[in-house]
């Protein structure tokens, strides 16, 4: 199976402390989406298609990693990148 590499691997952080480590293919993408989302609904579901509309190379890769992004963010993730963390006590 070849997987599809979608960009720079992306990993995700929740408040509650879950992360979601170094997605770096639309199919890891995928299978977080269908076996360990947290959530259902409209932007999960938004989420597959695109990825799946990609794979099938109806759409460009970036729109099905931005609608990952956008359904990881509607579950309460961030991308690392945007994790803001405290300065350390002293």
């Amino acid at each position: 199976m070849i997987e599809l590499n979608w960009g720079s691997p992306l990993t995700l952080h929740s408040t509650d402390g879950t992360e979601i480590n170094a997605i770096s293919t639309i199919e890891q993408a995928r299978y977080w989406l269908e076996a360990n989302w947290p959530t259902t609904g409209a932007a999960r579901d938004t989420a597959l298609s695109q990825i799946d509309a990609a794979m099938d190379c109806l759409l460009p890769v970036s729109s099905a990693r931005a609608a990952f992004v956008s359904a990881a963010s509607v579950a309460g993730f961030s991308p690392a990148d945007k994790v803001q963390h405290l300065p350390a006590a002293r």
